[in-house]
């Protein structure tokens, strides 16, 4: 009897959770990307519950002042709140990336699926449109719409929606790519003489096995779109009463933040971008061996 419980215990499959943490261990890039990611969303959402938002905005606080513990991350030349620019900014930051990461890679996935699965001149179209656009450099066309602007009228979701403008042009190749070669495989073609019709079949035998590459591309996207809408902030492009990061950094340039002693300006706002895009960049890393099987590992 004794011997039967040992067996079965020994034959006992690990929890969700241990082999979750066996794996992250294991993929160490993906652990350390979704800890830091982590780490700026509780800064984020702590922030939150402790400021004021409008601390954010000029004439909230003293000016210049360096960080104390009235002003945790000191005060810049407008009279703003570091510390609660830092919070709102990080969260439009957010919305920014996963907006325009969202409708780039959802539009992407349709646009690929339509292109691949259906072909003829669907695709020759798409296929086309991608060719003629993808060597033009998407930083000058974001840099024209945004200088075309009133900046009056330009708000984070505008930036959003202008980031979002040429960013399905990736998850539409990609995703074009991994359905040429699934559509072919046995399954569908099993699927295709039970009858199963073709959104049965794009739905229920190939769009599941893509979540990993479409996961691994709508981080890309959401990477992208936070580093379009830094350097377009950065150029003076963006919204500039709003406290995104690359606007911080635009004005602290324009008052020669550094030669005047003001360091905590600049610095602070950079790092905050250093770790997000490294955190995106790391899970990116991670997810590429959920999405390559060639690479791809089992506990």
């Amino acid at each position: 009897m004794a011997n039967t419980v040992l067996a079965q215990a020994e034959v006992r499959q690990p929890s969700s959770l241990v082999l979750l943490v066996r794996y992250l261990r294991r993929n160490w890039s993906l652990g350390i990307g979704l800890l830091i990611l982590l780490a700026l969303v509780a800064f984020t959402v702590i922030g939150f519950l402790v400021i004021d938002p409008k601390d954010a905005y000029p004439l909230a606080a003293a000016t210049k002042k360096a960080p104390s513990l009235k002003y945790p991350l000191g005060t810049d030349f407008f009279g703003r709140d570091l510390f609660a620019a830092m919070v709102v900014g990080m969260w439009q930051t957010a919305v920014i990336g996963i907006l325009a990461g969202g409708i780039g890679t959802a539009v992407g996935v349709v646009l690929g699926f339509m292109s691949a699965y259906f072909g003829g001149w669907i695709d020759s179209v798409i296929r086309t449109v991608c060719q003629i656009l993808t060597p033009i450099p998407v930083l000058l066309i974001q840099v024209v719409v945004a200088g075309s602007l009133d900046k009056r009228d330009v708000t984070f979701l505008t930036m959003a929606f202008i980031v979002a403008m040429l960013a399905w042009m990736g998850p539409t190749l990609v995703v074009r790519s991994q359905v040429l070669t699934m559509k072919e495989r046995q399954f569908v073609a099993v699927a295709k003489l039970s009858g199963v019709s073709d959104l049965g079949i794009i739905f229920k035998e190939i769009l599941p096995n893509l979540l990993p590459f479409i996961a691994a591309a709508f981080v890309g996207q959401v990477f992208s779109a936070v580093f379009a809408s830094f350097y377009l902030a950065v150029l003076g492009l963006g919204p500039l009463r709003e406290p995104l990061l690359g606007n911080i950094i635009w004005a602290a340039q324009g008052q020669g933040a550094f030669f005047n002693g003001w360091w905590w300006w600049p610095i602070e706002p950079a790092v905050a971008m250093i770790l997000i895009l490294g955190s995106l960049a790391l899970i990116n890393m991670g997810l590429d061996e959920l999405a390559n099987p060639r690479v791809r590992r089992t506990e």
